[in-house]
């Protein structure tokens, strides 16, 4: 889109605009703007990973361009002298998104006008900066969509329905559909140089204490009406099902606010999250499409067959949460949530207050003291959800924390050593 027929558009609309502009800034803005987008397309937690990774590496691009400060997510930082951060910000999301979701076109360009009356002038023009903004904005969108368009995301590949052998995965009721999106497990990571860099050690052998351990806390805690389970656990276990890359980037947002990070930092840290993140899940998935292990509603049903004394069959046996549609180890939500609040912890440290609010249970707010306090309820709640055992979160979690501690150690560098950062040069 040009840049006149867009500063157009953002003037025609801007009487609407006004009460649905959020502006605390815009990578907040924008961020918040993605997970609506996210929420009302009904993405998967899995998918969701992959969008948000593409939009923040955008807006990163678009903004570290401007001022120079860290080597790139996948753009070189040659924005031209003058552009506006902040217009590059908006029209690296605002791009990236209508690339993702075209049917929401409408909402997305009333979003755009909001931001963009915040960065007309007072007589409602706009000047060369913002206009150098844009471009540049557009120009990393176009580059970063050209580099993931080639991840192996698509074409979708043959449907898998695991095995019949006794520990292996197969379709779980209620749906019985065949196992999600195994193009995961192989499609190219964002900044970690393989799948298979950071090796899970598999889930216990079926005659293991372990896995005796772990199949009867999962058959007690995990039933539907298990009477082990309080009422606060069946909670969090339901509250934590919901998306957790909306979760980690809530918090982020909001711990951002109380440090009064900058428009690059914020920037920042939401593409360091979130590109662990992505990582973390293609890591996962390689995992889980290697180990194929069956699902604790399998296993239960079946299990005077693992050739395991100590385990018990219960043919009628339920899960709190509907088991998802994929292999069981690692636990996808747990290897997420092991590398987002590793790295809130390097930029914040651990011990920092925060709440945090669920789609599936409205209303309801969870408050924590720290990032490490959250992740050990989300272990407990894929197994008091009856779709995980305790193992797959241990072991998710510790393979989050490990590629997040490779992409901060690897990603986004200070390319002129650690001076004060200031976003005053350009607005």
């Amino acid at each position: 889109m040009k840049v006149k027929r867009l500063l157009a558009a953002g003037l025609a609309l801007a009487g609407l605009a006004g009460s649905a502009n959020l502006h605390a800034d815009e990578v907040s803005d924008w961020n918040q703007n993605l997970f609506t987008a996210i929420f009302t397309a009904k993405l998967t937690a899995l998918v969701t990973t992959r969008v948000t990774a593409l939009v923040q590496a955008a807006v990163f691009d678009a903004a570290n361009g401007v001022y120079k400060r860290y080597t790139p997510v996948h753009v070189p930082p040659t924005a031209p002298n003058g552009a506006s951060a902040r217009a590059a910000v908006v029209q690296a999301a605002y791009a990236s998104l209508i690339k993702l979701f075209p049917t929401q076109k409408p909402t997305l360009d009333l979003q755009l006008a909001a931001s963009l009356v915040n960065l007309a002038d007072e007589d409602g023009t706009f000047g060369q900066s913002v206009e150098r903004g844009l471009n540049w904005g557009q120009y990393v969108a176009d580059q970063i969509w050209a580099w993931r368009s080639t991840d192996g995301f698509t074409p979708n590949p043959p449907a898998f329905v695991g095995g019949t052998n006794i520990g292996q995965w197969r379709p779980t009721p209620p749906a019985f559909a065949s196992g999600a999106a195994p193009q995961f497990a192989y499609m190219t990571p964002w900044v970690i140089p393989s799948q298979t860099q950071f090796l899970t050690p598999g889930p216990p052998a079926l005659t293991s204490a372990q896995y005796t351990a772990d199949f009867s806390e999962s058959k007690l805690m995990g039933s539907t009406n298990s009477a082990a389970r309080t009422a606060d656990q069946t909670l969090f276990s339901i509250f934590w099902n919901g998306n957790t890359a909306g979760f980690w980037n809530r918090t982020a947002v909001q711990v951002a606010e109380h440090y009064d990070l900058s428009l690059l930092e914020k920037a920042h840290l939401l593409a360091l999250m979130n590109l662990a993140e992505a990582d973390a899940i293609i890591c996962c998935w390689q995992a889980k499409y290697t180990y194929v292990f069956w699902r604790p509603i399998t296993a239960v049903a079946l299990a005077d067959f693992d050739g395991n004394a100590d385990t018990v069959a219960d043919p009628t046996w339920t899960p709190l949460l509907i088991t998802p549609s994929h292999p069981e180890y690692p636990s996808g939500h747990s290897v997420a949530s092991g590398a987002s609040p590793a790295v809130l912890a390097a930029f914040f440290g651990d011990g920092n207050e925060f709440s945090v609010t669920s789609e599936l249970t409205p209303g309801v707010t969870r408050n924590f003291s720290s990032f490490s306090g959250a992740e050990l309820e989300i272990r407990d709640a894929r197994v008091f959800g009856g779709i995980h055992y305790r193992t797959a979160c241990i072991d998710g979690q510790a393979l989050g924390r490990r590629v997040a501690n490779y992409v901060l150690a690897n990603a986004l560098q200070r390319l002129h050593g650690n001076a004060p950062l200031s976003d005053t040069s350009a607005q």
